[in-house]
This record gives structure tokens, C-alpha cells and sequence, in this order.
């Protein structure tokens, strides 16, 4: 009880600016959850550029068209 007691009062703040600003890290959990399943259904990338393409792929973060439209 008194280890439960010192953590609460060692991040006090953190706790009542969270729950005063109604925020969370759902969406970060959700995407390392995402990075660690295309980790593991590759089962190792070549090099740290395929990997890197591989999660901006399932991420929507890479730009598949090759010129700028306009």
C-alpha cells in the first residue's frame, strides 16, 4: 500500500492533467500494436528501408504515386 501511495503522489500531476484533459495513448498503443504484427509476419525485413516502407504502407503514411498531381 505505501509503494501504491509514493507512485500516486510521484505522478500526481500526470494523472490529474489526463484525466483533466481527457487524453490517453490508445492510438499510439494502436499503432506499435500494428508495427509488431508486420514485425512478425515478415519474420526479419532485408534492411531498415524495407521495414521502414512496410510500416508506412499499413500505416498510410507512404505516398504511392510517383509524380505530385495537379
Amino acid at each position: 500500500m505505501i509503494k501504491v501511495g509514493q507512485m500516486v503522489r510521484r505522478y500526481l500531476w500526470g494523472i490529474l492533467n489526463a484525466i483533466r484533459l481527457k487524453v490517453n495513448n490508445s492510438m499510439l498503443e494502436a499503432k506499435n500494436e500494428c508495427i509488431q504484427r508486420i514485425k512478425k509476419m515478415a519474420c526479419g525485413y532485408r534492411n531498415r528501408k524495407r521495414f521502414m516502407d512496410a510500416i508506412l504502407f499499413h500505416l498510410d503514411g507512404l505516398d504511392l504515386q510517383p509524380f505530385p498531381t495537379q
